[in-house]
């Protein structure tokens, strides 16, 4: 299940859980690139229920769509990601290193509103 949502005129929304397939991949990305047409300075907040791996498929869509999608983190300064999972949280701060002018932050998800708070601050 994949979830998004536009709050405001600066934040996109999240919900991951389970395991994206390839039209939901698809769904998802294409939801993504349209509501952060008209974004700027904005700030995104992932909420991952339930971690598990991309079907291959869904990855390579993801894979093949890379240009469009670091043309769209553009859009963004500032990401929080909720998780329980430790790992998970540290890797996308490491990931936040690859994309200049974007700081990626893990919380737990019990602390949704420290993240929201973090995002807006």
């Amino acid at each position: 299940m994949f979830e998004i949502a536009k709050v405001g005129d600066k934040r996109l929304d999240m919900v991951m859980s389970g395991k994206l397939d390839k039209a939901t991949m698809e769904q998802a990305l294409d939801q993504y690139v349209a509501l952060s047409a008209d974004i700027e300075h904005g700030q995104l907040l992932f909420d991952i229920v339930e971690f598990h791996l991309p079907s291959f498929d869904a990855f390579w869509l993801k894979f093949s769509r890379m240009s469009e999608l670091l043309a769209v983190v553009k859009h963004f300064e500032r990401a929080a990601v909720l998780s329980d999972e430790s790992w998970l949280k540290t890797i996308s701060e490491l990931e936040g290193k690859l994309f200049p002018g974007l700081e990626i932050k893990g919380f737990n998800r019990a602390d949704k509103a420290a993240a929201i708070s973090w995002l807006e601050g």
